[in-house]
């Protein structure tokens, strides 16, 4: 076993797939389909589970690939302090719901200076997929909110996938409206108010359900809804037209209250925000700081301001 295999067992594994892996190391994909399978047969394992969908990491890849990055990581501290060479990029994912304050403090990562190389993913994604991107170490953390009507099977998730999760805030719902919305200068909203409006949702794709859904109210369904996939098309949406959609209560500091507006929303439900990353995996220095940030964010930014209940 090689440093140079385990480099090239990491890089399928961040890609999902060995030809795109293939492109980004410059070797050719039976090159690297050949390094994997001898790595595979030399430690007795199955690192990759082979599918016509593409690949994922098997259980013992998982376990594996946790162990292999740390050892990957220690090299390079040790080549970068007694080879006097250079260090190779820095390597950090994020897989999210659609938060504003999850970007925002990446962009507060970027600008508190991370070196000169790097190689850095902000995914806004559905909720399945930021618990898959985390299981399989595509992304070092996931952030996403638990509720009662959620917590049983999202929880049973992140026991099956090795996941701890961590509180940031709780909140209670939020209506999100332009600011022109017959809505917005409300201080509360009832759920029934609502029946009159479009109700804009994040698309969850085949995982569909009340358990991965975004939006924090489970309210009957609409006679007029609208799916969107990205944080940029709903808010457009929801500036120019009578919809709505529920969330946090946060929202992107260049939109709060000069575009958007937040309106609570006359409920008892309580839900928590908060990150998960995998069990047998140490955040890394820079995971640590982004998580910092995070809570410095939230504390600093929104806490007062929004009267969460920690």
């Amino acid at each position: 076993m090689t440093l140079q295999q385990l480099r090239y067992a990491i890089e399928v594994a961040g890609c999902g797939s060995i030809n795109e892996a293939a492109k980004r190391l410059f070797i050719s994909q039976p090159s690297l389909s050949n390094a994997i399978k001898d790595l595979e047969q030399e430690l007795g394992i199955t690192i990759f589970d082979r599918t016509n969908r593409g690949i994922t990491l098997s259980a013992d890849g998982v376990e594996f690939m946790a162990h292999a990055r740390q050892i990957v990581e220690q090299a390079e501290l040790l080549e970068g302090r007694y080879k006097n060479k250079r260090r190779s990029a820095m390597h950090f994912a994020v897989s999210t719901q659609h938060y504003a304050f999850a970007s925002e403090a990446f962009a507060a990562l970027l600008e508190g200076g991370v070196g000169d190389e790097y190689n850095f993913s902000l995914r806004e994604t559905q909720t399945y997929d930021i618990i898959e991107d985390v299981r399989t170490l595509r992304s070092d953390l996931g952030i996403l909110y638990l509720c009662d009507r959620n917590s049983r099977v999202m929880n049973k998730l992140f026991s099956d996938g090795s996941l701890k999760f961590t509180p940031l805030f709780n909140t209670q719902p939020h209506v999100f409206v332009g600011a022109s919305h017959p809505l917005a200068r409300r201080e509360i909203v009832a759920p029934e108010e609502l029946e009159p409006y479009p109700y804009i949702t994040f698309d969850q794709g085949e995982n569909s359900s009340l358990h991965f859904a975004e939006e924090m109210l489970p309210l009957p369904e609409a006679a007029r809804g609208i799916k969107v996939n990205d944080r940029a098309t709903l808010s457009s949406l929801l500036a120019s037209s009578s919809g709505y959609t529920v969330g946090t209560g946060i929202l992107a500091s260049e939109l709060s209250g000069t575009v958007l507006k937040s309106v609570p929303v006359d409920t008892r439900e309580l839900f928590t925000i908060g990150w998960i990353a995998h069990k047998d995996r140490r955040p890394s220095a820079i995971a640590a700081s982004y998580i910092d940030l995070l809570n410095d964010l939230v504390a600093r930014r929104y806490f007062a301001a929004n009267q969460f209940l920690f």
